[in-house]
């Protein structure tokens, strides 16, 4: 994720599809432990070798290992070096918002009637007084063919395009503010 970003005048921010995919990732939940501890190492490995798409997921994020290798990390003889750890974590990432990508769509298409977002506008908070917008949070619905987009953009791990996406959700809902509501503090929703 590109993190934060701060405008001309210093107000803070993200680009509204990195929020967006923060929170689809918190909804997709997952292992707690991090990849550098010997539990969620083993939760990791043990996730990504259970199906022929873990081994897909793996080759995509470099790990490029022998089976004898693979074998010794699973049983723990043997400890990743710190990159194969780090591409661990990301091959787990991968599948994981690829295996929960279809219960998201259908969650945030509710039935039909796509799911309600709050747009918290970017905080202005050092942005010296005349300098300052007046943002309100705003509320929207995103309508299902959207999430299903913005899903699909998440579980590739574009976010150039779900930030691109965002901006069209924004053209479309914000009316003639919808600019000022690209770069966001936080889009929240739930699933």
């Amino acid at each position: 994720m590109a993190g934060k970003i701060t405008g001309a005048f210093g107000a803070k921010g993200k680009p509204g599809g990195e929020a967006i995919a923060e929170r689809l990732t918190e909804l997709a939940g997952g292992i707690k432990s991090s990849a550098t501890s010997e539990r969620g190492l083993e939760a990791r490995l043990k996730y990504l070798t259970n199906s022929p798409a873990g081994y897909q997921a793996m080759e995509r994020a470099g790990i490029s290992v022998t089976p004898r290798t693979l074998i010794a990390w699973l049983s723990g003889d043997r400890d990743p070096n710190k990159a194969n750890r780090g591409r661990i974590d990301s091959a787990y990432a991968d599948l994981r918002r690829r295996n929960v990508a279809k219960s998201l769509k259908k969650r945030l298409s509710n039935n039909g009637r796509g799911t309600r977002v709050e747009v918290h506008p970017v905080n202005q908070g050092s942005v010296p007084s005349p300098r300052q917008r007046p943002l309100d949070v705003r509320k929207v619905n995103v309508r299902p063919s959207q999430w299903d987009r913005l899903v699909d953009l998440w579980s590739a791990g574009d976010m150039d395009g779900m930030n691109a996406e965002w901006e069209d959700i924004a053209e479309d809902t914000l009316g003639s503010e919808w600019g000022a509501y690209t770069s966001v503090s936080a889009i929240g929703f739930g699933a």
